[in-house]
C-alpha cells in the first residue's frame, strides 16, 4: 500500500517507522493496520526513509515488523457547542462517562497563530478579587499571567480561586478552557465537580492529560486545549479564559520525548527545541479586535530554582508574573505571594490609572526599605531602629499581612469564609495604610481580612 509503513524500532513511547513508498508529513496521524485504535503521530525524521513517531496509545502490543497506515491527516478534534461542559482527551473524545459529543465538524490541533496585523492588545482590566494580584500584578483582557511556585506552595489553589472569582462569579461572560497537563487526576476531578456544582460547567471545556499519561499525550494536551480556545474565539466569537495547570509539565514532557529521540540537549539539559515549543504554544493564545483569549498559567519551579531554563523559557510570553515563595508560605501568609518578585507590564498609569500606579510604587518602595531593615532587626531587634525606620517597618508588616486573604475554594479546609475584594477598595485601603491612617492598629489585625473596614466593624 502506498500510504503504509513498517515499525522498525520501539524506544519507550517513541516508535520508529520506515516508509519506502512515500514520505509522511510531520504531525500526520498513523494507525496500526491490525488495530486502528492504536495511534501514533509523526514527529521528525530519523533517517533517509524512517521517522520517529509519538505513541498516543499503549505500546504493549507493538513489535518490529508491524504495518502502520498513514491517515495523511493530523489529530482532529470535534467542534461545536457540544464540547462545552465536557471533559476531553487529546482526541476530543469524552472522558467524563457521558454520551458521545455532538459535533458540527472537525479541526486540527495544529494551526498558525494570527497574523501580526490581526493581533490586538486590549487595555481592559480583568479583576480577580485577589488583593495581591489586582494590586501588584493586574491582569488585562487578552493578557497572560503566570503563577510561579515550587511544590506545595499553593499554585493550584490560587489558580482555582481565580477560576472561581472570574468564571463562577461572572457567569455568562464568555467561555473557558482548562488544560490539565501532567497534574493529578484528583485535581481535575475536583474542578469538574466544583464547576458542575456552581452551574458554570456548561460554559467550560476541560482537556486533561494527567501525570499518569505517557509524555506524548501530556505534551499534546496543551495543543488540543489551545485549538479549542482558538475555535471559541474565531468561530463562536466568544471571549475565552484559558487556564493551564501546568506549563512546566508541557516543557518537561517535550524533554522526555527528546531524550528518547536521541536529540542533543541544549541549556540546562533541556531539549534544543524548548524555545520554539513554548513559542508555538503561547503565540496562538492571542486576541483579535473582536474577541480575546486571556491566559492564566500555573508554572512549577523545580527545586525552587526560578532560573531553571524550563521556567525561564516561559517568562517572555507573560505580561504579569505572580511568584509564590516557600519562606512566605512557612510564615503562614496565604496566598504566599512574594510581593517584590511579582510584577506586571500592566502596572502603568494608562492601564490601571494614576492613583493605583502611584500607590503601588509607594508600596513597593516601602517593602524594599523594610527588606533592607530585616537584617538589622534579626540581629538587634526592632526596638533598636530609629523612630522613622520603626514606622516603615511596622507599615510594611501591616501591608504584607493585609495582602493575605481567605479563599472561597478553601472554605471547607480553613473554616473561614472567602472574600472577593474589588481592586478600587484594595488601592484605597493601601493608600490609607501608607499615609498613616492605621498606624495605631497592631499589624496582627490586618491578617486574613477583606477590606480594612472589617477591622473597624469588629
Amino acid at each position: 500500500m502506498e500510504n503504509s509503513g513498517k515499525i522498525i524500532g520501539i524506544q519507550g513511547q517513541i516508535i520508529e517507522v520506515e516508509f519506502k513508498n512515500h514520505e509522511p508529513s510531520v504531525h500526520d496521524l498513523l494507525v496500526l493496520q491490525d488495530d486502528p485504535n492504536i495511534k501514533m503521530q509523526v514527529a521528525l525524521p530519523s533517517g533517509p526513509s524512517s521517522f520517529f513517531c509519538l505513541s498516543l496509545s499503549t505500546t504493549e502490543r507493538l513489535h518490529r515488523g508491524l504495518k502502520v497506515i498513514n491517515t495523511k491527516k493530523p489529530i482532529l478534534i470535534p467542534t461545536g457547542t457540544g464540547v462545552l461542559g465536557r471533559a476531553l482527551n487529546i482526541f476530543g473524545e469524552p472522558i467524563d462517562g457521558l454520551p458521545p459529543i455532538k459535533k458540527d465538524g472537525e479541526m486540527p490541533i495544529y494551526a498558525q497563530g494570527l497574523d501580526y496585523s490581526e493581533i490586538v492588545k486590549h487595555n481592559e482590566i480583568l479583576e480577580t478579587g485577589i488583593k495581591a494580584i489586582d494590586f501588584l500584578s493586574p491582569m488585562i483582557r487578552g493578557g497572560k499571567i503566570g503563577l510561579f511556585g515550587g511544590a506545595g506552595v499553593g499554585k493550584t489553589v490560587l489558580l482555582t480561586e481565580i477560576i472561581h472569582n472570574v468564571v463562577v462569579l461572572h457567569k455568562g461572560k464568555g467561555v473557558s478552557v482548562f488544560a490539565g497537563v501532567g497534574e493529578r487526576i484528583r485535581e481535575g476531578h475536583e474542578l469538574y465537580e466544583t464547576l458542575a456544582e456552581k452551574q458554570v460547567l456548561s460554559s467550560v471545556s476541560l482537556v486533561l492529560g494527567t501525570m499518569g499519561e505517557n509524555p506524548a499525550v501530556r505534551f499534546l494536551t496543551g495543543y488540543t486545549a489551545v485549538a479549542l480556545a482558538e475555535y471559541f474565539r474565531d468561530s463562536l466569537k466568544k471571549d475565552v479564559l484559558f487556564f493551564i495547570d501546568n506549563v512546566f509539565r508541557l516543557a518537561q514532557a517535550g524533554n522526555e520525548l527528546s531524550v528518547l529521540m536521541n536529540t542533543i540537549p541544549s541549556e540546562d539539559g533541556y531539549q534544543a527545541t524548548l524555545t520554539s515549543e513554548m513559542a508555538s504554544f503561547h503565540e496562538r493564545l492571542v486576541s483579535n479586535k473582536d474577541n480575546s483569549i486571556t491566559s492564566i498559567e500555573a508554572i512549577y519551579i523545580p527545586n525552587d530554582d526560578i532560573l531553571d531554563q524550563g521556567v525561564q523559557a516561559i517568562f517572555p510570553y507573560l505580561d504579569s508574573s505572580v511568584v509564590l515563595s516557600r519562606s512566605i508560605y512557612q510564615e503562614g501568609l496565604l496566598p504566599a505571594i512574594d510581593l517584590l518578585s511579582s510584577s506586571s507590564a500592566n502596572l502603568n498609569p494608562e492601564t490601571v490609572g494614576q492613583l493605583h500606579y502611584d500607590v503601588a510604587l509607594k508600596a513597593l518602595n516601602l517593602l524594599k526599605q523594610a527588606t533592607a531593615l530585616d537584617r538589622i532587626v534579626s540581629l538587634v531587634g526592632e526596638s533598636e531602629l530609629s523612630p522613622a525606620d520603626q514606622l516603615i517597618y511596622e507599615r510594611a508588616k501591616k501591608l504584607r499581612n493585609f495582602m493575605t486573604q481567605n479563599f472561597f475554594v478553601t472554605e471547607n479546609q480553613t473554616g473561614r469564609k472567602g472574600a472577593y475584594v474589588p481592586r478600587e477598595t484594595t488601592v484605597n485601603d493601601v493608600n490609607d495604610l501608607l499615609s498613616g491612617k492605621y498606624d495605631d492598629i497592631t499589624d496582627d489585625k490586618f491578617s486574613f481580612i477583606g477590606s480594612i473596614q472589617e477591622i473597624s466593624s469588629k
